[in-house]
């Protein structure tokens, strides 16, 4: 430790090195009146965390009320916001997810019944654009609440794990992380791991597991300081207000209601018959006690129906997790391994270009693919370099999944959540933008929702890409593992529905190709996992995998090899880049107006890469033509259909691309002798000719007569010489008067 006095109060400042990396964590100087306040930085990027709980708890909560926020403030990276005002307001996607990520891991580690209000707030003070905050933000986080006098059972630490060049990195940077086929962020403690989140390609499950273990192995370091720092810095933990039930309760419900409860769970199976069984043993349990609680003389001796409520709930989950460890039979009467019935169409709503219909149990999605053009991307303003996204995932979670009713306002965290998730497992398969230059928005619809719907999304992501004929690489299917841990079994559960999420200590998200992983996610509500147990649960996930992909692939063996015929028909092409203004001409005047004759979007990429996209193809073809006549330059040799659009007495002019004409001399206009042009062509005629020559100033020469004998532009210009006779009375020898035959002689016009 090494302690800094100054004005501003005293400082303690801790460094530990971690992957090469040295890390720094101050605690005194900053916000004395929260419970604790930590700023941790590596490189330039800092991150400043405060943990502060409330005295008193809210009034009618039954819930832990935990609120992680992280702040991303533009100012970290030197950058004023983007907004009509000029200030962060709503949270950025990445800013939520950011938050769930260290929300997610602190949550576990609180004790049972914890009612007081927790607020944890994170804010990136500075980023250097190379060291991420995600996996710093955590580390923050827990050591504010380590040195507060918040009770928590920490520490936690987190890391980032790469895979470059075929060999696993820590930490790696932001530039490093471009060439990287994994993106492993792993949180956890002292003994296990306790929150995963990942994004990868196709990544083995073996390397996936080294992975893991890299990445606890190499957040001791961070524990063991924040466990020094407890020590030396650290205020003494204050009591907490707990929502224990009344002593006795429990015992006594157990008593009354444990065999009845076993009945129907052992007698039922039906979801709908198993809750109409346990919500009637529930009303004859709390009508009871509330017949009691009206004859009780003495107040204390009431018992509040909810607290009623509550202890029944807790039989429930006991003696399903008791059924599942001991006999291996789950609720709805499967076995740990086995997936509920699978189903899966597509095309299943006209006019939109694609649509994946999945069914697992009762868990039902539909999902909606978009194809559009490159103006549709989404711009993304965070503290990382400004960028774009071409490909876009969303979930939504309407009420009526579950059969409630609530306000529709906008997506939550926990959609946010579950749509990023859904992105990351399908990004890898999406073709990249050369082959494929659309932009992709997803819309999974959750139609009805028992367990697992994320996963559900990628199922039916994948079948709306494909019927949408998007050239995915292969297809993705997902699954949601569960787990069980009493009375010191495990049990490692394939496919957890809703009532095995609710009562379960795991819900671990696997999802992937048949040649390996492309998204993780875990959430637990005990305090770790064990290395054996993610070997389990990968091993059954990626079996469990299989066969959601024999489902996906027999509802559609293949990507359809034409788009949705209300697709936009997209076609690029390369322009030299010096070029893109004349493109785009004065005020925008040459692109807008071809869009407007032709009725397509042409977007322009730095790059010079031109994409034209519209539903009619000729009118496509045509605005490709109208955008080449604008800036190619004009080929020696090549062989062009033009238009009359000007007649001389010396030769006609010929628009052979769109805005660019040249000149074919009276003695290039056939393979004959031509006494008039008009007697050749006409104002309007479509003729081939050819390029023979483009003098210094730009000024083309063109020639029908090599087209028709079959000549070489070289031959073309040694044939075009001028003639020994006298001067014809046309405007004066057949190359215009006498003068230069490149430049149209004295009737010629001004530009050739």
């Amino acid at each position: 430790m090494e302690t800094l006095v100054s004005p501003m109060g005293t400082t303690y400042r801790y460094t530990v090195t971690v992957a090469g990396q040295e890390i720094t964590i101050e605690t005194g100087k900053l916000a004395g009146q929260a419970g604790a306040a930590v700023t941790a930085r590596v490189g330039e990027t800092v991150v400043f965390a405060t943990a502060t709980m409330s005295k008193h708890a809210r009034e009618g909560i039954d819930f832990f009320p935990l609120s992680v926020d992280f702040e991303e403030k533009q100012y970290a990276a030197g950058r004023i916001p983007g907004s009509y005002f000029r200030r962060e307001g709503r949270p950025t996607e990445q800013a939520i997810l950011t938050s769930r990520v260290i929300d997610r891991t602190l949550r576990p580690l609180f004790p049972d019944n914890m009612r007081n209000e927790v607020q944890v707030i994170l804010t990136a003070f500075s980023h250097d654009q190379e060291h991420q905050v995600d996996m710093l933000g955590i580390t923050a986080a827990s050591t504010a609440l380590m040195i507060s006098n918040i009770p928590w059972n920490g520490p936690v630490a987190g890391a980032r794990i790469g895979l470059i060049d075929g060999e696993l990195v820590v930490n790696p940077t932001v530039s490093q992380m471009v060439n990287s086929r994994l993106d492993l962020r792993v949180s956890g403690t002292e003994n296990a791991i306790n929150m995963v989140e990942c994004g990868a390609q196709e990544v083995d499950e073996e390397t996936m597991l080294r992975a893991l273990q890299l990445a606890h192995d190499s957040i001791q370091p961070l524990i063991a300081l924040q466990k020094q720092m407890q020590a030396e810095v650290g205020k003494a933990k204050s009591e907490f207000i707990s929502a224990a039930l009344p002593s006795g309760l429990q015992d006594e419900v157990n008593a009354n209601m444990r065999a009845r409860v076993q009945q129907v769970l052992r007698e039922t199976t039906d979801r709908s018959g198993r809750n109409e069984a346990l919500d009637a043993l529930r009303d004859e349990l709390t009508a009871g006690f509330d017949a009691r609680n009206v004859l009780a003389e003495d107040p204390a001796k009431v018992i509040p129906l909810k607290v009623v409520r509550e202890a029944f709930s807790n039989l429930i989950a006991e003696e399903v997790r008791l059924r599942i460890v001991n006999d291996g039979v789950r609720p709805d009467g499967r076995d740990t391994r086995t997936i509920r019935p699978l189903a899966a169409e597509v095309s299943v709503v006209p006019r939109v270009h694609g649509t994946g219909l999945f069914r697992r149990g009762e868990t039902q999605v539909l999902t909606f693919a978009t194809l559009g053009t490159p103006r549709d991307s989404q711009m993304v303003e965070t503290l990382l370099p400004e960028d774009e996204k071409r490909y876009m995932h969303h979930y939504n979670f309407p009420p009526f999944s579950t059969g409630e009713t609530s306000p529709l306002r906008g997506p939550k965290r926990r959609e946010i959540g579950h749509g990023a998730l859904a992105e990351a497992a399908l990004r890898p398969m999406i073709p990249d933008e050369q082959a494929f230059p659309y932009t992709i928005r997803l819309v999974s619809e959750v139609l009805s929702s028992n367990g697992s719907t994320s996963m559900a999304s990628v199922c039916g992501s994948t079948l709306a890409l494909m019927d949408a004929g998007v050239p995915i690489k292969r297809p993705v299917g997902g699954i949601a593992m569960g787990l069980i841990m009493e009375q010191g079994k495990v049990a490692v559960l394939t496919d957890i529905q809703g009532l095995e999420d609710h009562i379960g200590d795991m819900d671990f998200k696997v999802a992937g190709t048949e040649q390996g992983i492309t998204a993780l996610q875990m959430d637990i509500k005990i305090s770790g996992v064990t290395q054996e147990i993610m070997t389990q649960a990968l091993a059954q996930a990626r079996e469990a995998r299989m066969q959601v992909l024999g489902v996906i692939l027999a509802a559609l063996p293949a990507t359809r090899a034409q788009l949705s015929e209300y697709a936009p028909r997209m076609e690029s092409v390369k322009i030299n880049p010096e070029k893109i203004g004349a493109l785009i001409g004065p005020g925008g005047k040459n692109v807008r107006g071809i869009q407007e004759r032709t009725g397509v979007k042409i977007d322009i990429n730095e790059d010079g890469t031109v994409f034209v996209a519209g539903t009619d193809s000729a009118a496509v073809a045509r605005a490709l033509d109208e955008v080449r006549g604008l800036t190619e330059e004009p080929e020696i040799g090549r062989v062009y259909t033009g238009k009359v659009v000007r007649i001389e007495g010396y030769g006609c002019f010929v628009e052979y691309m769109p805005g660019k004409e040249g000149l074919v001399h009276i003695s290039q206009l056939s393979d004959h002798r031509v006494e008039s042009v008009e007697e050749e062509v006409k104002m309007g005629d479509e003729i081939m000719v050819m390029i023979t020559d483009v003098s210094p100033d730009g000024k083309v020469r063109l020639s029908r007569q090599a087209v028709m004998e079959g000549w070489t532009a070289e031959e073309a210009r040694s044939r075009d010489r001028r003639p020994s006779g006298p001067p014809r009375d046309r405007g004066g020898d057949r190359r215009g008067g006498g003068g230069d035959r490149r430049s149209g002689g004295s009737g010629g016009s001004g530009r050739y």
